[in-house]
C-alpha cells in the first residue's frame, strides 16, 4: 500500500518566532494525522527547533537541500551527517528553484541522491517540465530524462527511501495548476516508466506527489486521481488552516 504524503516546503520564509507559531498550530491541527504522512520543511536555521517542537507528534521534518559531500571546505553548505545528527532524515532534492537559480544539474542531483541514500536518508525528488516543454509536447521526454539521469542508477532496494514529486515548473507559484487529468496522465506515465526500468512492484509502491499551486479548493480533486499520492505544497503550507485543509483532502 503506497503512503499518502502531504509535505510543506516553506522555502525562504518564517523566522524562528514565526516558525514556532506555525509549528504549534500544525501540531494541534495535524499532529495526530492518520490519513497521511505530514512533512514540513522549514529553513536550515530552524530545523533543529522544528524537530524539538514536533516531538510526540506524527509530523516529520525535512530539509530543503543538502550538499553532496560528506564534509569539507564548502562554505555555507550543510551535510547529510549534520542533518541526521539533529534528527532530520528526509531531504528535498531537485526543486526547480534550485535548478533555475543555483544551476543544479541532473549530474549534481544524482550525486546528492547517492549521498543521501548512503546515509540512510529519505529523498523527496522533484522534477517537471517547463512551459515551453509542455507547449512543444516534449513534457513526457523531459520528465523521463530527469528520472533516468538522477535515479535510474540506484539499487532496487533504495527505492523504499524515494518519494517522487512531479512539479510542472509552469505551475509553481504562478496560480496555474495542471488539471487533475493532466496530473493523473503524467503520474501514470511516471509509474509506467519506473515499471519498465525496474519492476512493476517498485513502481506500484513508490509515492508520487503533485506540486504546483495546490490549494484547499483544488486538492481533493487532484488527490482523488489513482496515481496521485499526495502533494508537495508551497505557499499554502505557510498557513496552518490552508495546510490542514489540503492534508484533510487526502
Amino acid at each position: 500500500m503506497r503512503k499518502k504524503i502531504v509535505a510543506g516546503n516553506w522555502k525562504m520564509n518564517k523566522n524562528l518566532s514565526e516558525t514556532e507559531v506555525l509549528l504549534s498550530e500544525l501540531k494541534t491541527k495535524l499532529g495526530a494525522s492518520k490519513e497521511a504522512n505530514i512533512i514540513v520543511a522549514p529553513t536550515f536555521t530552524n530545523l533543529y527547533k522544528a524537530t524539538q517542537d514536533l516531538k510526540g507528534s506524527s509530523i516529520t521534518v525535512a530539509a530543503q537541500n543538502m550538499h553532496q559531500a560528506d564534509n569539507g571546505a564548502f562554505t555555507g553548505e550543510i551535510s547529510a551527517d549534520m542533518l541526521k545528527n539533529i534528527g532530520v532524515e528526509t531531504v528535498i532534492l531537485g526543486h526547480s528553484e534550485r535548478r533555475a537559480y543555483f544551476g543544479e544539474t541532473d549530474a549534481l542531483l544524482a550525486d546528492k541522491v547517492n549521498t543521501a541514500l548512503k546515509h540512510g536518508m529519505k529523498v523527496i525528488f522533484c522534477f517537471g517540465e517547463e512551459l515551453q516543454d509542455r507547449k512543444s509536447n516534449s513534457h513526457f521526454s523531459v520528465v523521463e530524462n530527469q528520472l533516468k539521469n538522477v535515479l535510474f542508477h540506484i539499487k532496487e532496494e533504495h527505492w523504499k527511501n524515494i518519494v517522487l514529486a512531479y512539479e510542472p515548473v509552469w505551475a509553481i507559484g504562478t496560480g496555474e495548476t495542471a488539471s487533475p487529468d493532466q496530473a493523473q496522465e503524467m503520474h501514470a506515465f511516471i509509474r509506467n516508466t519506473i515499471a519498465n526500468a525496474f519492476t512493476p512492484s517498485i513502481a506500484d509502491e513508490v509515492s508520487i506527489l503533485y506540486g504546483g499551486s495546490v490549494k484547499p479548493n483544488n486538492a481533493e480533486e487532484i488527490f482523488a486521481k489513482p496515481d496521485v499520492d499526495g502533494g508537495l505544497i508551497g505557499g499554502a503550507a505557510l498557513d496552518a488552516s490552508s495546510f490542514e485543509a489540503i492534508a484533510n483532502a487526502i
